[in-house]
């Protein structure tokens, strides 16, 4: 009788789709494979819609590097692919000469999973609660004031690089106005500060990599204890996790929908209703026993 009474409450629909689960929730951290150095491997990622500013902009396009960490980000009034291809050709590859972009390889990051591009997201934190100390609510005015939140962001130090991304992007610190200018440099020849350059930017790069490489262990370590990696196979009924939820009393996981594609830790599940497919991260999904 304990067993029958146990198989009975795991299969009820309506437990699984309402219970919460407090341990927390599945799959381990896969780490994105470190760059070897700048101009590798970007990040790009819209916030917004943010009021209408009296420029038209309300949309802000971060891109960042993901050695570096050096930002750029520019107010739009739109987020259309042409927009989007026309700024990062005039504000990136034509400044930074980033060709490698002409052969890419484009990496979606799944939906309400923010970790996928964690970089670029932890700007658009960092700078959407600073836009909002700084706008002026009349007249919303907070594209005036991007270039100042993402010149802070660019000269402060980064956690995991021990180096500001002024520093790895032009191999010295930055000369902010209250600092005394030096009077004089001395190279012996034109092309000595060149060769200094080059030394000086081989020299931050390998500490800030071994410095990412150091943390980004630490921090896999720390997110993958006491947490289950589960898998699912093709075919397997799953429940998914509503991103939203219309009031308190709301279930928080669909109906059974069924997988029909498996890339770990990345699904691809199918709604037998209507047949529209999701993509989601396994930490969304909870098995279906029926």
């Amino acid at each position: 009788m304990k067993i029958t009474i146990q198989n009975y409450i795991q299969t009820c629909i309506l437990c699984q789709q309402f219970n919460i689960n407090h341990k927390k929730p599945v799959g381990l951290l896969h780490p994105i494979e470190l760059p070897k150095g700048p101009c590798q491997l970007i990040g790009m990622d819209y916030s917004g819609p943010f009021p209408t500013t009296p420029e038209g902009n309300k949309y802000e396009l971060a891109i960042t590097d993901y050695f570096t960490k050096w930002v750029i980000a520019i107010p739009l009034p739109n987020q259309t692919v042409l927009t989007t291809a026309e700024v990062l050709y005039e504000h990136y590859i034509c400044i930074y000469a980033f060709t490698q972009i002409l052969d890419y390889h484009h990496i979606k990051s799944t939906p309400y999973h923010p970790q996928t591009n964690g970089a670029i997201e932890r700007f658009n934190s960092t700078f959407e609660r600073q836009i909002a100390k700084l706008t002026d609510q009349c007249i919303n005015n907070w594209d005036m004031h991007l270039k100042s939140v993402v010149f802070a962001y660019n000269t402060g130090q980064y956690a995991t690089t021990k180096f500001s991304p002024y520093e790895l992007q032009f191999g010295r610190q930055p000369k902010l106005p209250p600092e005394k200018s030096p009077t004089s440099y001395e190279f012996s020849k034109p092309n000595d500060y060149f060769q200094f350059l080059q030394q000086t930017l081989k020299i931050y790069q390998q500490q800030a990599y071994h410095n990412m490489k150091k943390n980004q262990q630490y921090y896999k370590q720390k997110f993958d204890a006491n947490r289950q990696d589960i898998y699912y196979n093709v075919g397997d009924l799953v429940l998914k996790r509503f991103s939203t939820f219309p009031s308190k009393l709301a279930s928080l996981y669909s109906h059974p929908m069924i997988v029909i594609e498996q890339q770990h830790p990345t699904y691809f599940i199918q709604d037998q209703n209507d047949q529209q497919i999701y993509r989601v991260h396994v930490s969304q999904l909870r098995p279906c026993k029926v």
